[in-house]
């Protein structure tokens, strides 16, 4: 049975500029195995319920602007999964949460973006969930452990986000400028919590994290953490896969079991 992941997916130019985020990434694959399907929970598919998307084969959405052109022209067509996106509605419906389905979208960068360094082919089913950042952390927990029997179906579920995440303190620093203390506080008190288990400290890091409001201004790219670690069940156990930063964002990686 794999193990549930959280991973820092960047920028979008982590796929043509080298870095210890994208030597991470393209590794990933290799050292997992192969899985029969993927399910990944994207900060970049915000809804206001859980929506999960039933294609045959993903469209690749470029829902960035301003970056260099050869990004526009990278396409991940992975298969879609109708058959999975069943399975999981009806695990959120039993589980008392509303889900709704869509027909009609692809993979957003969130998705793509990590897939395409750790999975470069293309070729293994994957479905998308979608955020609700307005339910915040303990929703999200929910949605990962009604999820849990998947990965006992040979399905890896990742959340998709980014460890600290303020794009407006990003674009006044330079992205290798040296990591401030305000970032090591708050990533350093995030770890010790995943790695005791503070389960509780983890629902309200916004009251108990230092510095949490200037790293995540909104929950969005934290919360598919909570899912991830939600699949691992009750009395999971973190390990912490990956440490690096580009400048103010912190781009670590988690394995939930």
């Amino acid at each position: 049975m794999f193990p549930s992941l959280f991973v820092s997916h960047g920028s979008p130019e982590i796929l043509i500029t080298e870095s210890p985020a994208r030597d991470f990434l393209s590794r990933l694959g290799t050292a997992l195995g192969r899985p029969d399907a993927i399910l990944v929970v994207s900060a970049h598919w915000e809804t206001a319920e859980p929506a999960l998307n039933t294609v045959e084969t993903n469209a690749t959405i470029h829902d960035f602007g301003g970056f260099p052109a050869p990004l526009y022209a990278m396409q991940y067509p992975a298969p879609g999964s109708p058959a999975l996106a069943e399975k999981a509605a009806a695990l959120l419906r039993e589980a008392g949460l509303l889900v709704r389905m869509d027909t009609r979208r692809g993979l957003d960068h969130g998705a793509w973006v990590p897939l395409m360094l750790a999975y470069p082919a293309a070729d293994i089913p994957v479905v998308q969930l979608s955020v609700q950042p307005r339910q915040g952390p303990a929703h999200h927990l929910a949605l990962g452990r009604a999820l849990r029997p998947l990965r006992e179906q040979g399905v890896l579920i990742i959340g998709s986000g980014s460890f600290t995440h303020n794009l407006h303190e990003y674009f006044r620093e330079p992205a290798n400028t040296s990591e401030p203390e305000w970032v090591t506080q708050f990533a350093d008190w995030f770890d010790h919590a995943l790695a005791e288990n503070r389960l509780d400290d983890l629902l309200r890091y916004r009251q108990l994290a230092p510095h949490a409001e200037r790293n995540h201004p909104t929950d969005e790219h934290l919360l598919p953490l909570y899912t991830a670690l939600g699949a691992a069940g009750e009395k999971a156990r973190a390990e912490r896969l990956h440490v690096s930063a580009a400048g103010v964002l912190r781009l670590d990686a988690y394995a939930f079991s």
